[in-house]
């Protein structure tokens, strides 16, 4: 099995995970809120926060795969995705510092062409192969906003 499908196996038993823990949480909240002590109900109520706030997050989150995925393969199918060359470590992971060498590349591209997705695209994959996950979401994040922008 690659990475690529551990990886997303790992996300849906997370997701999976998540919805099982949303579902108590709810059912123990509603159970608080049928309670006759105010305290309980207060707790109750206060707990009904948790389940709506997590499943929007993973609602978020989810729509941010789908469309970054959608923009991964039809980058892909343009033939414009970065040559996946460069070194592994053992855990199959790109080897950052050869990563951060080639980062300039598509740094560059973003500079020269801002509004272009494919170049936010490639750089949210530079990042992510430099190991920098928090920009690499944004990165790929401005990509799916640009494209958007694009088809209107």
């Amino acid at each position: 099995m690659n990475t690529r499908a551990l990886s997303r196996a790992a996300a849906i038993t997370m997701a999976v995970l998540l919805v099982i823990y949303l579902v108590f949480a709810t059912q123990y909240a509603l159970i608080l809120l049928g309670a006759t002590q105010p305290l309980a109900k207060a707790i109750g109520a206060a707990l009904l926060v948790l389940p709506v706030i997590g499943a929007a997050v993973l609602i978020a989150d989810l729509v941010f795969v789908v469309r970054g995925e959608r923009l991964v393969k039809r980058l892909g199918d343009e033939g414009g995705l970065p040559v996946d060359d460069l070194p592994r470590l053992p855990s199959g992971r790109p080897d950052p510092h050869a990563a951060d060498r080639e980062f300039p590349k598509y740094q560059a591209e973003v500079e020269a062409d801002p509004q272009s997705w494919r170049a936010w695209l490639r750089l949210g994959l530079a990042y992510d192969a430099s190991g920098d996950r928090r920009r690499a979401r944004w990165a790929t994040r401005t990509a799916i906003a640009r494209e958007k922008t694009a088809r209107l």
